[in-house]
């Protein structure tokens, strides 16, 4: 049965009700979580980028915070729970046709991903079209392209069909074609060199170690697409159809030195015993991670996640002052701030493979990524509204307990207009939240949309509106203190989409 009413959240204590859940929620103030945020999203945390030094002192610090509180370590081994990241560093490419060296960025690029080490001596290069393969064209049909390089042009007609729901004119699709034919390698003819921006020397990080025997994928400019196939410019600009498709003899070298490194980083985990339902869980969470450092420029991620961060850190504040005054929880709250939310929610997703706490018996996952601005295309009260995602997607119980605790303390404006799976910018996939939904647990998040300091180094702590901020904290921790003192766990009661 939900509780919905006040007087259900209020314990006696001398024969009289106490709003408890509302006592609490007081020390969620907007001077407690400034002064919070301001160390955070301070400068000495370098904007805290999965796995740098400074992502390790911002750790600390929510690390220390949780010890004062008092709360358990949410590990066998700690707070912090580590996990390995590998991420691939690019040293040198080098590309020579008939002798002559073209440079990086200039006349080629490549993405590390793909980059194998070693020294590539390509003799002759199978021209292949765009390279599509679909249900209107097959650019391979009359082409022997197993164990040969292969050239194809970015693009492609505009009749090509999309196939498995993907483009077919994309470079990933035109790969995976080509992969699956057994080719060696594969040299793109790209439009805009010499390219604008530099190539990163690091590529993405990985919570498994990167394949060794990734296809190589070689973009080049128009002028190293006809040198490699030995032709005058102009045959190949004019149209592709007047250049006979096969093999062309060619001289070129090609050679890749990349390391891959094995890096460390952590989440950060905090655990409040409950009471008479101990063994099951509800789990705040936000990522403390951000964009790091770009040359000069510290992108401080205040919004984001320091917001929600903070807002982890205000909550728990709060459950610890009711616990030390006798008032815990009936469920345990697990307090977690993850690393690598930046890289592809790879903190979470650690914690999901590996949980320090049985995710059957996780009633919920509470997910606060960026709470402290305002949305410049809201149209309702902007001083006084949350987006609310996916309440609505494993559990029947979770959209009533949040309109009810919303009624009964805050009366904000609940927007779920982004709960559509199918809406375009796929925000119930992009946090946290996702790796707990996909594994069954229910799950709530809570955001404000985007802005124009999005991932920009204008994301700044004097820029936040921390009164809206804290009614948005305080939604959170009266949903928490709800779904944690309830008499039965969270229902999961709807199918599960991924």
């Amino acid at each position: 049965m939900l509780i919905t009413a006040i007087p259900a959240f209020a314990q006696k204590q001398k024969g009289l009700p106490i709003d408890f859940p509302n006592k609490y929620a007081q020390i969620i103030t907007a001077g407690s979580l400034k002064e919070k945020l301001s160390v955070i999203a301070g400068p000495e945390m370098e904007g805290r980028e999965t796995a740098s030094a400074g992502q390790k002192r911002a750790a600390l610090y929510i690390e220390s915070f949780f010890q004062k509180l008092g709360l358990l370590p949410g590990t066998t081994g700690g707070y912090q729970m580590q996990f390995p990241i590998y991420q691939d560093s690019l040293v040198e490419a080098i590309l020579k046709v008939n002798a002559r060296p073209y440079k990086l960025d200039e006349s080629f690029y490549l993405n590390i991903a793909s980059a194998v080490n070693g020294t590539f001596e390509v003799k002759e290069i199978v021209l292949a079209s765009y390279g599509i393969v679909d249900s209107v064209h097959n650019d391979y049909k009359e082409l022997d392209v197993k164990g040969k390089w292969v050239l194809i042009l970015e693009g492609g007609p505009s009749t090509a069909a999309p196939t498995d729901g993907k483009n077919p004119l994309s470079t990933t699709a035109k790969v995976e074609k080509a992969k699956a034919l057994g080719v060696k390698g594969i040299f793109v003819m790209t439009s805009g060199f010499p390219r604008k921006t530099v190539s990163e020397t690091k590529g993405r990080m990985y919570l498994k170690k990167p394949p060794t025997d990734p296809l190589p994928v070689i973009s080049v400019s128009s002028d190293v697409a006809h040198e490699l196939l030995g032709l005058n410019p102009k045959q190949l600009l004019e149209s592709i159809k007047n250049v006979p498709l096969g093999v062309y003899k060619s001289n070129a070298q090609f050679t890749i030195n990349k390391r891959t490194l094995l890096l460390q980083s952590s989440n950060v985990l905090a655990l409040l015993p409950g009471t008479d339902k101990k063994d099951e869980y509800v789990i705040i969470t936000s990522h403390y991670d951000h964009l790091g450092k770009k040359g000069k420029d510290i992108y401080y991620g205040a919004d984001d996640d320091g917001s929600g961060t903070t807002g982890v850190l205000q909550i728990a504040e709060a459950f610890a002052r009711a616990k030390n005054e006798g008032n815990s929880p009936r469920r345990s709250i697990v307090f977690m701030t993850v690393s690598g939310e930046e890289k592809g929610l790879l903190g979470s997703e650690f914690y999901t493979d590996y949980p320090s706490y049985p995710l059957a018996k996780t009633s919920v996952n509470l997910n606060i990524d960026m709470v402290g601005r305002v949305d410049p295309n809201y149209k309702g009260d902007s001083s006084n509204y949350v987006y609310i995602i996916g309440d609505d997607k494993l559990s029947t119980d979770l959209k009533t307990v949040t309109d009810s605790v919303n009624k009964n303390y805050l009366n904000m404006e609940l927007d779920r207009r982004f709960n559509d799976l199918k809406d375009v910018n796929r925000y119930y996939y992009r946090s946290d939240h996702y790796n707990f939904a996909k594994n069954g647990v229910p799950v709530i998040f809570y955001f404000n949309g985007t802005h124009p300091d999005y991932h920009r180094p204008t994301d700044t702590v004097d820029k936040i509106n921390f009164d809206l901020m804290s009614k948005r904290v305080k939604l959170v921790f009266y949903t928490a203190w709800d779904l944690a003192n309830r008499n039965e766990m969270v229902k999961r009661n709807i199918a599960l989409v991924k």
